[in-house]
């Protein structure tokens, strides 16, 4: 795998070095310039541990939590303070499981809405036990206009396969009926051992008869620092699923928003990542400029020390080249199932043909993309070779970093 996505960076950064990411951190965050500027909060706090989740997370314990808040507050004032105030495309509050501190998200809107306008609300991940009266009540008073509920499964044989509990889908369909929101996105987790498109089908059929408008359905992926017992699904299998699920779902009039995202109305949406440029908050949160992206340490402790004596909690910042750039930016682009040719002009300033024309056109002729005004579209199976080439950048980049970053709060170097 790393052998693959090695020789794929190479050729596509048109250079031999690695992605490398240091200690050498700025004190200060410059952002005031940049377009298309999202915002990200990491709530690092669950009830319990789920061993498949690869995000950065711990057992929660209020006391923790109530200073780990205070210095969220204190992080985005150290970043924020003395600079015009400005646009913000949105903000996502990831985890963990964010509202179990529903009773604080207000104060970190409100913190937030004093350095930023943000044009498009306010998103937030549930745990299926958070959907209940006081916890969605407080969230819509908080300002938040989109929910996603890590659902994963309704189906109890998956549910015990990922160590969940049964889901008690009528007060699910009582709750969200009781409580507007502007996106009820539910998430699923694709490929597991024996699935079907039967069970999958009913899943998602079970979640727009319950009140989601939108739904995602994501691989699995068997990080390697995880301890996941979990066997991946064969690749022949996994396509055939994603493709008859994605059939399926475009029959039954959903709009496909992104790879793995799908939409009952056009204008419905949910994404924390499909940004040109954001800033992270919370430990683990990255964040990402016009040249570098930074990522915070994994370290509840140190981030709450770090924060607390005023000084920002990056733990590793890597200096992009124009290429690694361009690279990341496409990732992502074509991750939303589309890549606008302007859009790229505009961000980086340079000709899209002179410096990846000849790729793309490759990837028209193999049936991966399709053009269409100056905009290519992913194909069922540029979809799927997509997700195929993720797993790979996953194992080779993001499950080693992530697996540092969990046992070393500020590693020096990390070569990817």
């Amino acid at each position: 795998m790393s052998v693959l996505s090695t020789l794929s960076r190479m050729y596509l950064t048109r250079s031999l070095k690695p992605f490398v990411f240091t200690d050498n951190n700025e004190s200060h965050i410059e952002y005031q310039e940049l377009m298309n500027l999202g915002l990200y909060v990491h709530i690092p706090f669950c009830r319990s541990i789920c061993k498949f989740c690869p995000y950065c997370k711990v057992k929660y314990d209020p006391d923790v939590a109530d200073k780990y808040i205070d210095a969220l507050l204190m992080e985005i004032d150290l970043v924020c303070a003395g600079k015009k105030k400005r646009k913000a495309t949105s903000v996502y509050f990831g985890g963990g499981s964010p509202a179990l501190l529903s009773d604080r998200i207000g104060e970190i809107i409100a913190r937030l809405a004093t350095y930023f306008d943000i044009e498009e609300g306010a998103g937030i991940e549930l745990h299926p036990g958070d959907v209940k009266e006081e916890t969605l009540d407080r969230l819509r008073k908080a300002g938040v206009s989109k929910i996603s509920i890590g659902i994963q499964s309704f189906n109890n044989k998956y549910q015990h396969t990922l160590g969940r509990k049964h889901i008690d889908i009528e007060n699910l369909r009582r709750m969200l009926s009781a409580f507007h929101f502007e996106t009820v996105s539910m998430d699923f987790i694709f490929a597991l051992p024996g699935q079907t498109f039967e069970d999958l089908q009913k899943d998602l059929d079970t979640a727009f008869e319950a009140g989601a408008n939108h739904v995602a359905i994501y691989p699995f992926i068997n990080f390697a620092f995880t301890k996941n017992e979990i066997s991946e699904m064969k690749k022949g299998e996994k396509r055939l699923l994603l493709d008859r699920i994605t059939s399926y779902l475009l029959d039954q009039g959903c709009v496909r928003k992104s790879i793995w995202t799908f939409a009952s109305e056009e204008d419905v949406s949910y994404s924390s990542m499909t940004r040109d440029n954001f800033l992270g908050f919370g430990c683990s949160a990255t964040t990402l400029l016009e040249r570098s992206f930074k990522i915070n340490t994994f370290s509840v402790e140190d981030y709450i020390r770090l924060v607390n004596a005023a000084c920002l909690p990056t733990s590793l910042t890597i200096q992009f080249t124009l290429r690694q750039r361009m690279i990341y930016y496409l990732f992502w682009a074509l991750y939303g199932y589309k890549m606008n040719v302007e859009d790229f002009e505009a961000f980086f300033g340079k000709d899209f043909k002179t410096y990846y024309g000849r790729e793309f056109a490759l990837a028209e002729k193999l049936g991966f993309l399709v053009k269409e005004n100056n905009a290519y579209h992913m194909t069922l199976k540029g979809a799927f070779y997509y997700h195929h080439y993720e797993n790979f950048y996953t194992y080779s980049y993001i499950d080693k970093m992530w697996g540092v970053l969990s046992r070393n709060a500020f590693p020096k170097t990390i070569r990817l």
